[in-house]
């Protein structure tokens, strides 16, 4: 993996690299992918795609923070490019990806159609949408529009999914509203709401990344103590990345909350 840096922080492995170039020597029996790719969205038409990644998702009422605003590579591909794209590196996981593990990329409204097509595509199987809402919060258009307050994780699993002894069902809908005074990335996503997905995978499952951005898949795995493989291309993110799962990795993981005995579970309910 000529050029790729790998830096190991307790069970997470990080890669500073493009991950078509990592996955290829990549090793299997990987429980999720959990991620969230460049959408190559923000408008309509080519124009509006080939905008700065700034110019698409830093709007008013954003901070204004050179830190946490840097652009990023990869969101500039035209609708057709960008599913073969996803189909590719999706395609490159799958053997990977343990008999039953689980899939969740996120999309926008306007790559969704094209994006549960890339999941069957790469050889997972779509079993359904989580919206995201992000809550009256969100960003409003004018009047004329409904309010953009939703995005979307197209999930899946790598073939028959068998019955959970962890936990489950799993909310369909998660609400998170975005705070951005925690952002580290001008498209990241709210720990709160990655660690929700995360605790769908079973316990001790590696869950893998391929576009950590900033970090928060890595956080919310470290926060639950699930070992994590991420891969980021920028290097200003991957530094953001690799400081706070290494925080993230210093405190005390959120456990489960214990399984109570069968006759002190059956006084409380009856209690």
């Amino acid at each position: 993996m000529s050029g790729i840096r790998k830096v190991v922080i307790g069970n997470a492995t990080l890669y500073r690299g493009e991950c078509t170039q990592v996955l290829q020597d990549l090793q299997g029996d990987l429980a999720a992918v959990i991620t969230d790719p460049p959408y190559s969205s923000g408008g309509m038409v080519r124009g509006d795609r080939m905008q700065s990644t700034a110019a698409k998702y830093v709007h008013d009422g954003t901070p204004q923070d050179a830190a946490h605003n840097v652009e990023f590579s990869g969101d500039n591909r035209d609708a057709r490019s960008w599913a073969f794209w996803v189909s590719m590196w999706l395609a490159m996981l799958q053997p990977k990806v343990r008999a039953g593990g689980y899939v969740m990329v996120f999309t926008d409204w306007r790559q969704l159609p094209a994006l549960t097509d890339a999941l069957q595509a790469g050889g997972f199987v779509w079993r359904g949408l989580v919206p995201w809402d992000k809550t009256e919060s969100s960003r409003a258009p004018h009047k004329g529009y409904f309010r953009h307050q939703c995005e979307y994780v197209v999930w899946g699993s790598n073939g028959p999914l068998p019955i959970a002894t962890h936990g489950g069902p799993w909310p369909g809908l998660i609400r998170e509203r975005v705070n951005p005074r925690e952002k580290h990335h001008m498209t990241g996503k709210p720990t709160g709401l990655m660690e929700e997905l995360v605790r769908v995978v079973p316990p001790g499952g590696v869950i893998v990344d391929p576009f950590m951005g900033s970090g928060s898949t890595g956080v919310a795995a470290a926060r639950h103590g699930y070992p994590f493989v991420g891969m980021e291309l920028t290097d200003h993110y991957f530094d953001i990345a690799c400081r706070r799962i290494a925080h993230a990795q210093a405190q005390r993981p959120l456990l489960p909350p214990p399984v109570l005995p069968a006759p002190l579970a059956q006084q409380e309910l009856t209690g």
